[in-house]
């Protein structure tokens, strides 16, 4: 055969399309794929909720072992610390950190203010199979002990994790407590979160609030960690019970109390707040105008111009406001920084007035109410607790709806 011929037969064979073959994109991988994928997400997600909940219940019980000894040997002076500074360096040897005088006390702590009875409810949602799963620990409560232990039942009782309830310890009203655990687990708040409720008084600011389900609706939206805007950064409303003010007080008296009391103060509008000035001037042709305090956020990286109201919220003061800032934008503010927001700070304020007036300003201005009484607890507790009910029942509302809507759908189809 030639060499001719045998080119002449490569080509024809190399023309030759080839059959289609089955690509693994065409038989649905990429379903299958991402189907695995959430899969594994999803068990990592609840295996380390369960390991983080069968940790929290081993400190609740460590906790009670600590209280059920210490009961034991109250009558000899001091068993109690000794007994913990000797557990601290036993187990430190053995298992490691984690376990020095502090965290034993916070355990003690923990078991005596979460109390669980003594016949353990039904098993929260998150944990609902958490027995199943953990029929590996028998050994565990088979130990001799005055009461036997049930990791899966106590974990149920413990939804958040550990460093949440050690967060929670330092808060010592016992409603504000129950508060922010039943709104952690609700909002689905980090610890991080959880820490910054806590430390802005939401708990008073919501039982204060005159639209309190606006509030915890707004409350159980989790937000992105490190990031802050204007309206994170001004509560509503602040808590000024540290005033000790009159019934009847002018604004330059509250101007004055609040000069007075400045670290009470800073510490109500947050740690991010530094201090400026008072009575700031500045002159627009022929007028001079003074800007009750200055003060400049850090996070922000802005100045921050408070001007005081004793009454109620108008729409002059948005006007005189978004004047205040245009000249402080023009001459306050120094390279690098942001524009300067306002925060005008009023005993009373309208919805609808304030969302009108502030709505589409070319400036940042804010608007806040203030409370220099705080209604007694268990007035706060009712109200909390009547919101609360109000937001679960809309959320269930829509829920139905929802269902109502996807069978509808569905029949359609």
């Amino acid at each position: 055969m030639s060499v001719k011929s045998k080119t002449a037969r490569t080509t024809l064979r190399m023309q030759v399309p080839a059959k289609p073959e089955k690509t693994l994109a065409s038989t649905g991988y990429d379903a299958i794929h991402a189907d695995i994928v959430a899969l594994l997400q999803a068990a990592r997600v609840q295996a380390a909720r369960s390991v983080n909940a069968l940790m929290t219940a081993s400190y609740w019980e460590i906790g009670r072992r600590i209280v059920e000894a210490e009961q034991q040997g109250k009558q000899r002076a001091g068993y109690g610390d000794a007994l913990v500074k000797r557990l601290s360096v036993d187990l430190t040897k053995r298992f490691g950190r984690g376990f020095g005088v502090v965290n034993l006390s916070q355990m003690r702590k923990f078991y005596e203010l979460w109390a669980i009875p003594q016949t353990p409810p039904a098993e929260s949602k998150i944990f609902q199979t958490l027995s199943e799963k953990l029929q590996v620990l028998p050994a565990i409560s088979k130990r001799p002990h005055s009461t036997s232990t049930h990791f899966p039942e106590i974990a149920s009782h413990f939804p958040l994790p550990w460093s949440a309830y050690v967060r929670l310890l330092s808060v010592k009203n016992e409603q504000a407590r129950r508060f922010y655990e039943n709104e952690a687990l609700r909002g689905g708040w980090s610890v991080r979160q959880l820490d910054r409720q806590v430390n802005s008084q939401f708990y008073e600011r919501t039982a204060l609030s005159r639209n309190k389900v606006a509030m915890l609706t707004k409350g159980m939206v989790a937000k992105p960690e490190g990031t802050v805007t204007p309206d994170d950064a001004v509560k509503d409303p602040y808590v000024l019970e540290f005033l000790n003010l009159k019934d009847e007080y002018s604004e330059a008296e509250f101007e004055e109390a609040l000069i007075h009391r400045l670290e009470d103060f800073l510490l109500e509008l947050g740690d991010d707040f530094a201090f400026i000035g008072r009575q700031k001037r500045l002159r627009l042709d022929d007028t001079w105008f003074r800007v009750d305090l200055v003060f400049f956020h850090r996070r922000l990286r802005c100045l921050v111009i408070v001007d005081l109201k004793v009454g109620k919220f108008s729409y002059a003061d948005a006007g005189q406001m978004h004047l205040y800032l245009n000249y402080a934008k023009a001459n306050w503010m120094r390279e690098g920084e942001n524009p300067p927001v306002g925060l005008i700070l009023c005993s009373q304020k309208g919805s609808a007035e304030a969302h009108y007036s502030l709505e589409g300003l070319s400036n940042k201005v804010l608007a806040a109410e203030y409370q220099t009484v705080l209604p007694s607890e268990a007035v706060i507790a009712k109200e909390l607790s009547h919101a609360t009910r109000l937001i679960d029942a809309r959320n269930a509302g829509k829920s139905v709806r929802s269902k109502k809507v996807a069978k509808g759908g569905n029949r359609r189809a």
